[in-house]
């Protein structure tokens, strides 16, 4: 009896140390229960003033949590080596925003609230400001303590082939549903014509552009973006709905209106492209699949990619320098 007494207590133990170590919906209610209307009301402030804040934030989750895990190391600022300064993080922002909810959560409650969960928390209070879903954000990550320009070399690129984003997807744990619904978040936001350039021009070694594009929104394209033009000039990535967090962009995708290369591959494979017809099928609408459903468990799942918990990593000061 003593022994199984032993033994309950060893799995007991454990049990709570698992617990502990991993995300869970709630994790500041003790310790800091106004941190997540405290990050809200930041982004809303700063969504009034910044009208693409939005997308802004939630690219920004993306892109930390595909380099080294959802730790905040994107957020780092110690030089030309660090992680942000990145080719694959070109034109990513929203810094100074995570910035301004750290200063109001450490005057609340000090040392307790990490940046990497302000970031998870900011682009889901993003998404609610585009009408999109709401949903539960588990926390307790802490901040990494690496921030290295070289481990962002292997971002998804939108000059990727299907095999190419599928794979490094996978490598992150994510299936070929999460490639579409994640891909789906540019159905808010902009893109630069720098981006355009070679599927609008040089998509083949004879040049031309990508056959994918229909014929009726080719001359759109090139006339926002021409040739030898400004390519710091901005387009909608979602054509019709770019301030509307919905499944138009899958649509979009379906009939030749993609504006992203990366986003147009969703539909030259078999798996990919049966994902995205099945949010437009007849009785869609009825039995489902729910695009807004599906997404958020897609984000959650991005959300939790190598986070550090526990005794790993550390919570910063400030988000943009190691303590």
């Amino acid at each position: 009896m003593k022994t199984m007494g032993f033994v309950f207590l060893l799995l007991a133990f454990f049990a709570i140390g698992v617990v502990q170590g991993q995300l869970r919906v709630g994790f500041y209610s003790n310790t800091c229960p106004d941190a997540e209307s405290i990050v809200s009301s930041v982004v809303r402030n700063a969504a009034q003033s910044i009208s693409n804040i939005p997308p802004v934030l939630l690219r920004l989750h993306f892109h930390d949590c595909f380099v080294e895990g959802c730790d905040g190391s994107i957020l780092i600022e110690n030089g030309p080596k660090a992680e942000r300064h990145a080719f694959g993080h070109q034109g990513v922002g929203g810094f100074e925003v995570i910035e301004q909810a750290k200063a109001q959560l450490e005057a609340t409650c000090p040392g307790v609230v990490s940046c990497a969960d302000i970031v998870a928390l900011a682009a889901r209070d993003a998404i609610a400001l585009a009408n999109g879903p709401s949903y539960e954000v588990p926390t307790g990550r802490r901040d990494g303590r690496v921030s290295d320009v070289s481990l962002a070399a292997n971002m998804p690129d939108v000059s990727d082939s299907i095999q190419q984003l599928k794979a490094k997807f996978l490598q992150k744990g994510l299936s070929e549903k999460d490639l579409v619904l994640l891909s789906a978040a540019h159905t808010i936001g902009t893109t630069a014509c720098f981006f355009m350039t070679k599927r609008l021009y040089k998509f083949s070694p004879a040049g031309g552009s990508d056959p994918a594009i229909s014929p009726d929104f080719l001359p759109q394209l090139q006339s926002i973006c021409p040739q030898n033009g400004d390519v710091n000039v901005r387009l909608p990535m979602d054509r019709g709905s770019e301030r509307t967090f919905d499944k138009q962009i899958l649509d979009n995708i379906r009939n030749g209106f993609a504006v992203l290369e990366s986003d147009a591959r969703l539909y030259d494979d078999e798996t990919t492209r049966m994902v995205v017809d099945s949010y437009f099928g007849i009785l869609t609408p009825i039995f489902g699949p729910s695009f807004e459903s599906d997404f958020v468990d897609s984000i959650v799942k991005m959300g939790q990619i190598g986070v550090k918990t526990g005794s790993k990593g550390e919570i910063r000061r400030v988000c943009t320098a190691f303590n």
